[in-house]
C-alpha cells in the first residue's frame, strides 16, 4: 500500500487508484523541487553533485552545472526561479534572460551560513532559512565556520533584509497558510546533537512572526521541506514518506516511500500533483488537494 490513513478525513485526499510513481533516480540527495506550470516542468537539487535537475514528461535533463551547491527553491511574483546557495552562501535569483543576481549574501556584515529553504509571499518579500548544514562538511558545499546565528530572514521588495526569526536551533523548511495568516516552520535541530526536531507555527502580525508555538512533531525522521494545500493541510517530508497534517496539528495520513524524503511541492497541470524528493529520486503522485504555494 502507498497510504496509511489516521484520520478518516485523509480518505478524501487521497486517490487510492493514484500511485506513487518514481519519476527519476540517480542521485545523491535530491532536493529542493519547484513547478514551472509556464514551462510544464519541474527543477530540482542534486546537491553533493552541484546541479540542478530538469524534469517534464519529456524525460530529465541537466537545467544548469554547476549550481553552487544549490539547495531549496521558488518562484518570484514575477515567474523567476529564486534558489538557495551553499556553495555562494547566498539567495539569488535567476532573470528571464538567464543571468543570475545575489539577493543576499549577507547580514550585519558577516555572511550567511548556508541558505537552505526559500518562499516568497503575496507582497514580494521573500523569506529563507539559514542553517548550517552546508557549511558542516564538504558534501554539500564548502566546510566553513558559522559567522551567524542560524535565523529566519525576510527580504524585502526594496532588497533590505531582516532576521525576524532568531530564537531555533536551525531552521529548515518553511510555508504560509493559505491566507497568509501564520507561517510553518521546521527545526531540524542542529547536526550532530539532540536538539529537538518539531515544526512550529507563528501568528502573522503586522508582516512579522509573533506567538511561536509547537505544531507537530514528525516520527519517524524529521520534518525538511513543507507545503500547504489550499485547506491548510500542511504536507510534511518524513522519514517514511510524506505526512498529512491537519490545521490543528492531527496526524491525518501517510503517503509511503522507500526513501527519505527530504522535500515536496504542488504542481502539474491542476497543482494536484506531490512532487517528492527523497534521497536518490523523484517521485510523484495524484491527489485529491490542490497546493496553496506560489506560484
Amino acid at each position: 500500500m502507498f497510504y496509511e490513513a489516521h484520520d478518516s478525513r485523509f480518505q478524501r485526499f487521497v486517490m487510492f487508484n493514484a500511485p506513487v510513481k518514481k519519476l527519476a533516480t540517480g542521485f545523491d540527495w535530491a532536493e529542493g523541487p519547484v513547478w514551472f506550470g509556464d514551462a510544464g516542468c519541474l527543477l530540482f537539487s542534486d546537491i553533493p553533485n552541484n546541479r540542478i535537475m530538469r524534469w517534464s514528461p519529456d524525460g530529465l535533463t541537466t537545467f544548469r552545472q554547476p549550481s553552487d551547491y544549490a539547495n531549496g527553491h521558488t518562484r518570484d511574483l514575477h515567474g523567476r526561479l529564486i534558489s538557495c546557495q551553499h556553495g555562494s552562501r547566498s539567495v539569488t535569483r535567476t532573470e528571464h534572460d538567464g543571468s543570475i543576481t545575489t539577493i543576499a549574501d549577507s547580514y550585519h556584515g558577516k555572511r550567511l551560513n548556508s541558505p537552505n529553504d526559500v518562499i516568497v509571499k503575496s507582497d514580494g518579500s521573500i523569506w529563507f532559512t539559514d542553517p548550517h548544514y552546508g557549511i558542516m562538511t564538504n558534501y554539500e558545499g564548502f566546510k566553513a565556520d558559522e559567522e551567524l546565528p542560524r535565523h529566519v530572514y525576510r527580504i524585502d521588495p526594496d532588497g533590505s533584509i531582516d532576521a525576524v526569526i532568531t530564537d531555533m536551533n536551525c531552521p529548515n523548511g518553511l510555508a504560509f497558510s493559505p491566507d497568509e495568516s501564520l507561517l510553518y516552520v521546521a527545526d531540524t535541530g542542529r547536526m550532530y546533537s539532540d536538539d529537538p526536531q518539531h515544526i512550529r507555527v507563528f501568528d502573522m502580525a503586522s508582516g512579522r512572526p509573533k506567538n511561536s508555538r509547537i505544531f507537530h512533531t514528525i516520527s519517524p525522521g524529521c520534518a525538511d521541506g513543507i507545503r500547504c494545500d489550499s485547506d491548510g493541510n500542511l504536507w510534511s517530508s518524513a522519514g517514511d514518506g510524506v505526512h498529512c497534517i491537519a490545521p490543528d496539528g492531527t496526524l491525518l495520513g501517510r503517503i509511503l516511500i522507500p526513501e527519505i524524503v527530504s522535500n515536496i511541492c504542488f504542481g502539474g497541470r491542476a497543482k494536484h500533483q506531490l512532487f517528492i524528493t527523497a534521497t536518490t529520486s523523484l517521485y510523484s503522485v495524484i491527489l485529491n488537494r490542490k497546493g496553496a504555494q506560489w506560484p
